[in-house]
């Protein structure tokens, strides 16, 4: 039976995974990626630190149109797989918290391993090569850039998406899915800070708390994180507010809703243990302010910002645990560490292949999945190139 013909779009994390497993598979393999270099987000993930997945598994940690189409690919490849898949390439995992990364926290580790396992096979990567099309070609597949065209008996996109500064950052997947007629959602930052309304921004900005965030949206409670909060002059940051972030932004860009995020600061006391403590130092010293009561709890930069001057111990417990933010808007994609949106999985069969052209694969980024923070998007990466490389050389 001759070789095989495949072409992966994109040489980042979830295409050398296909491009690997595709030739582990018998597969010749050409991967095709716009940049001078392979895995230029790879390197950029996790702070550099490259997050690569979590010992904590759950379909909440996957969200799209279908989180349930998403899980059974990951079961498919799961974090058990994925750590001895690495193990396997010579990387030594560590876990902090059940969060894993390679013991020497550097991304490039991780990226230098996948490329010499790739060299290995006879991977062939192609850089500054810029994808514009793919097409049906006899019982085939073409994929054109702008110097060539590439035959391929199967074609796999792992062209990412628009999220983040790192250039190649791309909406390749949209081209292809528009040329294809492919079915897509557009692409939305997740994982990105978020913007507020209110001139107690500008006062609050600089201050990183631990706190909790609560997103409402339509005046209904949907989900809670908390953790380090940034605050900034346009609005809040940190991992808490990226947890929430995809569903905030696509509730006030799609559908036009009115999103709040109600800070408390904090999240460690009921209202009931916070107003009895106040009480207790009040008691203690009552020469003191209600504002120089909190002195001792909350940065200073914050208690002028919610506590009137003239407030009541109940009434300063409140400001400081309901804090109502009225969310406009996501910080610039560039921002972003991920997109929401992308190819919807209900054109896509139980292999990643597309049900509009057969021999056409998607994986990572360009598809309509998005995961929590915590090194769920690379053990999505992993898994949908697991599966889409392996179905591809078949």
């Amino acid at each position: 039976m001759p070789q095989k013909k495949i072409i992966i779009i994109g040489a980042g994390a979830s295409g050398l995974m296909a491009g690997i497993w595709a030739a582990r598979g018998g597969a010749h393999v050409t991967i095709l990626e716009g940049n001078d270099k392979p895995g230029r987000k790879l390197l950029a993930s996790g702070n550099g630190k490259c997050n690569l997945t979590n010992l904590t598994q759950d379909p909440s940690c996957y969200r799209g149109t279908d989180p349930q189409y998403l899980w059974q690919i990951i079961r498919r490849f799961d974090v058990d797989q994925t750590i001895a898949f690495f193990t396997g390439l010579g990387l030594y995992p560590k876990s902090r918290d059940g969060w894993i990364y390679p013991c020497t926290e550097q991304a490039e580790t991780v990226l230098k391993l996948l490329l010499m396992e790739a060299e290995h096979l006879g991977v062939r990567i192609k850089t500054r090569e810029e994808v514009q099309s793919v097409s049906k070609a006899g019982a085939g597949l073409t994929v054109r850039t702008k110097t060539w065209s590439y035959p391929a008996d199967a074609v796999i996109a792992a062209c990412g998406s628009p999220a983040s500064a790192v250039r190649g950052s791309s909406d390749t997947a949209i081209a292809i899915a528009e040329q294809t007629g492919q079915p897509y959602i557009p692409f939305l930052p997740a994982l990105v800070p978020l913007h507020v309304r209110g001139d107690y921004a500008k006062k609050w900005a600089g201050v990183r708390i631990q706190a909790s965030v609560s997103l409402v949206i339509d005046g209904m409670m949907q989900m809670q994180e908390a953790g380090n909060v940034q605050l900034a002059d346009y609005g809040i940051s940190g991992i808490p507010v990226f947890q929430i972030s995809r569903f905030a932004v696509r509730a006030v860009r799609e559908a036009r809703k009115d999103v709040r995020v109600i800070l408390d600061l904090v999240p460690y006391l009921t209202e009931a243990e916070l107003t009895g403590r106040m009480e207790m130092q009040q008691t203690a010293a009552p020469w003191k302010t209600v504002r120089q009561l909190f002195c001792g709890l909350l940065p200073e930069q914050l208690i002028p910002v919610f506590i009137p001057k003239k407030a009541e111990i109940a009434a300063a417990v409140k400001a400081v645990k309901q804090i109502e933010l009225h969310v406009t808007d996501a910080a610039a994609g560039r921002f972003a560490q991920v997109s929401s949106g992308g190819i919807s999985t209900a054109g896509l069969d139980e292999n990643l292949q597309s049900r509009y052209m057969p021999g056409l694969y998607f994986t990572g980024e360009a598809v309509d999945a998005d995961g929590a923070c915590g090194g769920y998007n690379l053990q999505w990466a992993w898994s949908s190139g697991y599966v889409a490389g392996t179905s591809a050389a078949i």
